[in-house]
């Protein structure tokens, strides 16, 4: 009966009677090699990773969890995300202690989506690990634009200033810090954000995203 109602389908491909099925838990598997190195148009100046391809179940899985309510891919993506972690960590580019800032968001889109998914993600993905803390450090100013469909230099100009601190800051107890986001496009929000916390004393290691468009 509950699934006449909310019928199960799979966030990925939207098989029936499951949340999230096989293939694309497959699909979404974090081979040896991974994270790659991402080149985005505009340069954060520091090392952006991605996990794989804004495509298939990765990019259905994303849209579902952040504009659709699908909370329960949270699971399937944050272990993704911690894979990419303990990735860079064992080679070296990151260190603990270890400080993840989720990138910046909109309010409104936050409220819209009941809380920032980007920072539900990074806080699932390293639930337990004592030397890793995640601080939503970052917002966007109100007059901030959604970035989607605008070209390279309207995303740099919508972005440029408009990224702020705010809430818990990261501190100098681990002061190194890990930029986290679920795609990365044409790197203006990553450059901005890396401005913003290296102003701060705060260096940032990399850029580590679950998916590059």
């Amino acid at each position: 009966m509950l699934d006449l109602i909310l019928p199960l389908e799979c966030g990925g491909c939207g098989a029936p009677s499951t949340r999230w099925c096989a293939a694309c838990g497959r699909e979404l598997a974090v081979v040896a090699d991974q994270p790659h190195v991402a080149n985005p148009r505009i340069d954060p100046q520091v090392p952006v990773f991605a996990l794989g391809r804004y495509a298939g179940a990765r990019r259905r899985a994303i849209l579902a969890l952040k504009e659709h309510g699908r909370g329960d891919l949270v699971g399937p993506l944050a272990r993704v995300l911690a894979v990419g972690v303990h990735r860079l960590l064992s080679w070296g580019i990151i260190e603990t202690p270890l400080t993840i800032v989720p990138a910046p968001t909109r309010r409104s889109a936050a409220r819209r989506r009941g809380g920032d998914p980007v920072t539900r993600l990074a806080r699932a993905a390293v639930a337990g690990h004592p030397d890793i803390t995640v601080a939503a450090a970052l917002r966007m100013k109100p007059l901030a634009r959604d970035s989607v469909g605008l070209g390279v230099g309207a995303r740099e100009r919508n972005i440029a200033g408009r990224v702020v601190l705010c809430g818990r800051r990261v501190t100098q107890s681990a002061p190194e810090a890990l930029l986290v986001d679920d795609i990365v496009t044409t790197g203006a929000t990553a450059r901005e954000s890396v401005r913003i916390l290296h102003a701060t004393g705060i260096r940032v290691a990399a850029v580590l995203t679950i998916a590059v468009a």
